[in-house]
């Protein structure tokens, strides 16, 4: 047996947990640069806030409704998931962190448990210990447990937040139940040409002939088809390295000078290095890309990439922010407006099975001391003292996060006073 545990409204909920006088009001969190909403609580869902919503278009929603806004507080987030994630690892030794606020299980060879009664354990301690509300939706395949975890989340009151589909005749009622774009794997287009056939929910789908699930979604639709049907398909993925890493940001205001690109061009590199170092990795090419603002139609618009191929597989950031303000500087036009930027570094490599040119100088044994020292100083100090010359010092450039929560949990300075 598989389950999936989901945190309910993860941001939100962890909005909650240093501010307990939200609970029961609506609260959303907004992206970077407080741009939309990426989150919301049921309270806010219940008034109509759509997911994505422009946060400019809404402001007097919800001056009216009186929601509570969060600029996304993401080092809290993340600690608070890894909290989560580490008590899940006490009640399944085999786990796979699908997501910040989603974790699969694998439950074969717990047969002597009664596995409801393990996961509302799960469910009670994780709520106590960090103060998440979560759902979980148990059943034969990953694909079913995501369907379990959605009855365990819609209807709460009767499953106490925890659902179990064990038997056929629970398998077909939940089938009928779900509607088919809300089959995990199930896109956009898919749904819309399932729609237009007639088929509507998942039980009609599993009832098509399998000649006709192959032509319209290959193998892949076969192996939905069996999960959906209870027929395991897909095991519990291991943690494996990277392929590609990519840092983007949207800008708190739109440029068209190429010398403030190339700091955050070469800053971006830099955090992908480190995430290279990180995972022990070396890539091999460096992606750059500009965009100018989509929302602006009254603007020229801009959005060109390019890749270019490193010398060497590297992992240094002095030889990446190099690759990647010269890739800028091929693709940048004076006169556009840009609003977002990012560097993306792929063909990745493990660092001990790098293979260097003949005819290029290698600086990777070079500038490995130094980065070590960066990483141990930034690593210590949770912010970069050292950086490269191309970057800003005094860090002019930041997200508008006019609505931050405090770091509670990562930070010293930021801890919660209670008064007695």
């Amino acid at each position: 047996m598989y389950a999936l545990l989901d945190c309910n409204n993860f941001y939100a909920s962890c909005e909650r947990v240093s501010n307990p006088s939200l609970t029961g009001k609506p609260v959303c969190v907004l992206s970077n640069n407080d741009g939309c909403v990426i989150a919301r609580s049921n309270e806010a869902k219940a008034l109509g806030i759509p997911m994505g919503a422009p946060a400019f278009k809404y402001e007097k929603v919800f001056e009216e409704n009186q929601i509570f806004l969060y600029s996304a507080n993401f080092p809290l987030y993340g600690d608070l998931s890894n909290r989560v994630m580490n008590i899940i690892g006490r009640y399944c030794k085999e786990v796979e962190i699908y997501s910040i606020d989603e974790a699969f299980m694998n439950f074969n060879g717990y047969m002597q448990l009664n596995l409801r009664e393990h996961c509302l354990d799960l469910r009670k301690y994780i709520l106590k210990g960090v103060g998440i509300p979560t759902s979980i939706g148990i059943a034969p395949t990953k694909t079913l447990a995501k369907v379990a975890n959605r009855i365990a989340k819609k209807y709460p009151e009767q499953t106490h937040n925890v659902y179990v589909i064990d038997s056929p005749e629970k398998i077909e009622k939940a089938l009928k139940w779900l509607h088919i774009g809300d089959i995990w794997g199930i896109g956009r287009r898919l749904n819309k040409r399932f729609q237009a056939k007639g088929i509507r929910k998942a039980y009609e789908l599993v009832n098509l002939p399998e000649t006709f699930i192959r032509q319209e979604m290959g193998i892949v639709g076969i192996r939905m088809i069996n999960e959906l049907k209870g027929i395991p398909q897909l095991d519990i993925d291991l943690p494996a390295r990277k392929k590609s890493i990519a840092t983007t940001r949207t800008f708190d205001y739109m440029t068209d000078k190429l010398e403030d690109l190339k700091e955050r061009i070469a800053t971006f590199a830099v955090k992908c290095s480190e995430k290279l170092r990180a995972q022990q990795s070396c890539c091999n090419y460096v992606t750059v890309f500009l965009h100018t603002n989509f929302y602006r139609g009254d603007l020229i618009q801009h959005h060109p990439a390019v890749t270019l191929t490193l010398s060497n597989p590297h992992n240094s950031a002095i030889e990446l922010s190099k690759c990647a303000q010269k890739a800028l500087e091929t693709i940048y036009k004076k006169g556009y407006q840009y609003k977002k930027a990012g560097v993306i570094v792929s063909g990745l490599i493990p660092e001990s099975e790098r293979q260097i040119s003949l005819f290029d100088e290698d600086y990777y044994l070079k500038h490995q001391p130094i980065m070590k020292i960066m990483d141990k100083l930034n690593h210590k100090y949770h912010e970069d003292k050292l950086k490269l010359g191309c970057q800003d010092i005094k860090r002019t450039w930041k997200m508008k996060q006019t609505r931050l929560s405090k770091r509670f949990s990562t930070d010293m300075r930021e801890l919660i006073q209670v008064k007695v």
